[in-house]
């Protein structure tokens, strides 16, 4: 994941745009950098760095449990994933409560750093979200790096214009993403 900081200038720049052209209601979408692609959901897009490696997982090949996923993979291990789950709890509301939800489903081992209300791009019925930073350590299972590796997680949930929960997870190894870059990752989300 070393290339993937040669973005930097590129966020910059993305971010920049998105917070000119984000200001106003309506269904402004996120400005995303050169090089990135856009996992389209019913509910959301989410961006992810096709120029740096990220590949779109066929559905097929996917859990049944998320709309849509892009994987990093680094000799033969999946090193990055950006996912989408829709519909992932019942009985939500809003984004406090989709957060909640999001906060059962960290896992056991995982370590929760913090959580703050993040404003997205898109719908205004659907902006407000929040952001769940996290750490965990990998499994070695299903093609993850090496048991015991420590890596870097990030949920953003909320609900989309139509009460659909959503919930967005960014992981990575550690350290092999900035936090500019996790940033971009949230920024380029445009809720529908």
């Amino acid at each position: 994941m070393k290339n993937f900081r040669a973005l930097s200038g590129a966020t910059a720049a993305a971010l920049s745009l998105a917070l000119l052209t984000g200001c106003g209601g309506g269904a402004d979408a996120a400005a995303l950098p050169d090089g990135w692609d856009t996992l389209d959901t019913k509910s959301l897009s989410v961006g992810y760095p096709a120029g740096e490696g990220y590949k779109e997982q066929p559905a097929a090949e996917r859990s049944k449990h998320n709309a849509a996923v892009a994987l990093k993979e680094e000799g033969g291990l999946r090193t990055g994933m950006v996912s989408v789950q829709l519909n992932f709890a019942t009985g939500v509301d809003d984004a406090a409560e989709a957060a909640s939800a999001a906060g059962a489903v960290i896992g056991i081992g995982a370590t929760r750093k913090d959580t703050s209300d993040v404003r997205l791009n898109g719908e205004e019925s659907a902006r407000q979200a929040r952001r769940i930073n996290y750490e965990f350590t990998s499994s070695g299972e299903e093609r993850t790096p090496e048991q015991g590796t420590r890596m870097t997680g990030v949920m953003v949930a909320g609900v989309d214009s139509k009460g659909v929960p959503f919930l967005v997870r960014i992981n990575a190894v550690k350290d092999a993403l900035s936090e500019d870059e996790l940033d971009t990752f949230v920024e380029s989300i445009t809720v529908k």
